[in-house]
Order: structure tokens, then sequence, then C-alpha cells
């Protein structure tokens, strides 16, 4: 009876272990789900009744209109306002955010600006103007409380563009910036295209293209054909057309031609005619913005990567963020490396131990 007393002992212990590990496994498991309850928890927020749902009214120089919002998640230090591209694009290009976005607990904004589908979509072209969609974004977030303690700007083609236009005049109230594939400078990026990209494409696709540019028949099925199948597939989204991914589709069948063609152009191959974006330039101005700033680009960009690099050293806190196997829409063909790294750079940013690695 005796010899039994080590085994009593170390078997009372064994127990107790096993006891303690459960109990601390479980406290971990009881504040993972309370952390994530919370994250979702709209109770006594404004925009509980539409499930993070805001219209905003926007005042404008043509009157009040109102701009579509949806809060994801809760997270008072991280918030990320997602500014789409187009111009006249929507929201729904980013939806691929909801699979890597919630488990970081990093809470985001979906936007349409102002013309966009969600939004009202007034017929006044003036209002298509760069100026006035800064002010929009700042109007945006004063009313979903975004300040410089949490406010992270991600900008995407031509939301980069209103992203940095927005940051060299409202940088104060930004806790960090991302450019996302847009360059710094239009003509550098129609140059690029001109002498770098359309060079790419076999030459008698690329003969057949510019007969349509040169008639100026932008509308032409043929032309459209074109531009998808050899362009798009190559530059814009790296997969064939019928594998494009939903949130693609609709965000095209939704896209507003008006603010599109006004501020982009009617030509799917660069910005011709007289686009109000046309000679849009701030490569002189960039170095101003000393906020945290993440610059991605990718190596079949429609946007040179060089440049997107370049922008990273030119800000005087920036890093780069390169997508080897990405283009234009990176979030979806190379989304491994994309959200690693832009995830890092939020995380980094909020941990105070961001550099310009």
């Amino acid at each position: 009876m005796k010899n039994l007393v080590p085994f009593l002992v170390i078997f009372t212990m064994l127990i107790q272990s096993c006891t303690n590990t459960n109990n601390e496994e479980k406290v971990i498991v009881e504040k993972v789900q309370k952390e994530t309850t919370n994250y979702f928890d709209y109770t006594n927020r404004d925009d509980q009744f539409m499930g993070g749902i805001k219209m905003i009214p926007i005042t404008t120089p043509k009157g009040t209109f109102k701009v579509w919002t949806k809060r994801v998640g809760s997270n008072p230090k991280i918030k990320v306002l997602l500014l789409h591209g187009g111009p006249g694009m929507t929201h729904e290009i980013y939806e691929c955010f909801d699979g890597f976005f919630p488990q970081e607990g990093i809470e985001y904004y979906y936007y349409d600006q102002l013309g966009s589908y969600y939004s009202d979509q007034p017929k006044d072209k003036s209002l298509w103007d760069l100026d006035r969609f800064v002010e929009e974004v700042e109007q945006v977030r004063i009313a979903l409380g975004l300040n410089k303690d949490n406010f992270y700007l991600y900008g995407q083609s031509w939301g980069g563009i209103l992203g940095m236009q927005y940051a060299l005049k409202y940088q104060k109230n930004l806790k960090g910036l991302v450019i996302s594939n847009m360059v710094a400078s239009i003509p550098e990026y129609q140059k690029y295209s001109d002498e770098v990209l359309a060079p790419q494409l076999d030459p008698e696709v690329l003969k057949e293209i510019m007969s349509y540019e040169d008639k100026e028949d932008y509308s032409n099925e043929r032309y459209l054909d074109l531009i998808v199948q050899h362009y798009y597939t190559k530059h814009i989204i790296r997969m064939p057309v019928d594998q494009w991914p939903d949130p693609i589709n609709r965000g095209f069948k939704h896209l507003n031609p008006d603010v599109y063609v006004t501020m982009q152009g009617p030509s799917e191959f660069g910005i011709k005619g007289d686009a109000t974006l046309k000679n849009w330039d701030v490569k002189d101005q960039l170095s101003q913005i000393t906020v945290p700033t993440l610059a991605i680009g990718a190596t079949y960009d429609t946007m040179d990567p060089k440049e997107m690099e370049w922008i990273a050293n030119e800000v005087q806190n920036g890093r780069y963020l390169h997508c080897p196997n990405g283009s234009h829409l990176s979030q979806f063909d190379d989304q491994k490396n994309f959200f690693n790294g832009l995830i890092k750079f939020i995380k980094d940013v909020d941990n105070g131990t961001f550099d310009n690695k």
C-alpha cells in the first residue's frame, strides 16, 4: 500500500495539470468567442437596424445627395475606408476582403462614391470632379467617426488617385494610407500603356484595336471584345473571362458610364479624349505626405510597378508591396501576397512597429 503513494501523488498531479490545462484552454476559447462576438456586435450602434449600412448625406455645389456605406466589424483602433476604382465602379470589387480582414480584427467600410450604383446618381456631369470627390471623402470620414487614431484610407486605381489627393489636403486625419495599383501621373501611365504594354499584344490584335481607337469607335462590340480577351485578361485580372469572380462581373455590370467617360474617357486603352483626369500629375507633391504609406504594385499591372515602388520611396514614410503574380486587381489574382502585405502594414502601423521594409 505504501508503494502506491508515489503513484497516487503523480496521478493526482496529472489530473490537476489536465484540469488546469483544460481551464486555460476554456478561458482562451471563451476570450476568442467573446472577441469574435464583440467584433460583429452591432448592439447600440446607430447602424444596427440596417446591419452596418448607412446612407450618408453629402453636400455638393449642386445640392445634397446620399452615398452608400457599410461597416463590417468593430475595432476602435483600426478602421479602413475602401475607395473603389473606375471612376464610377462599385464597392463590390472588394467583397473578397471578407475572407481576410474579419479574422484579423480589422474594421472596414465598403463605400460607393456619389454616382456609383448603390449611391445617388445625379446626372449633372460637373459633379464628376476630383476636388469635389475629395470633399465627399472628408464628409464620409466625419459621418463615420474616423480620425487620426484609427483611420486607414485604402484607394485602388482611380481610388488611388482620390486617396493621394485626399492625403495631400487632409493627411492630418489619417493613421495610414494605402495607394494600390495607381501611379502618381496619368501622362506616365499613358506612356507605359503605349510603349510597354501595347507592344506585348499580338501585332494583328493591336492593329485591329488601334483601328477602332483611330476611328473613336469605342462602343463597337468587336473592339470591346478584343480589349477584354487580350488586354483585360493579361493586365486587369489574370483569369479567363468565364472564370471571373462574381463580384467583378457585378462591378462591371453596375459601372456608371457617365462618371467613367467624363473622368477616364471613352477609350479602354488608356485615358484619352477630353477626360478630366487626362493631365493629372502629383509626382512633385508626394514628398509632402508624411503619414505611413503603403504602395502596392504588381508585375502584370496596367501601372508600372517601378513607379509604384518610386511612390513608396518618394513619400516620407513609405513601404512597397510587390505582387509578383498579380495584375490590376491583385486582390483576386495574387491574393496571398496582396493580403499578407496589406494586413502586415495595417498591423505594423497599429502596433507602432512600422518601417519601410
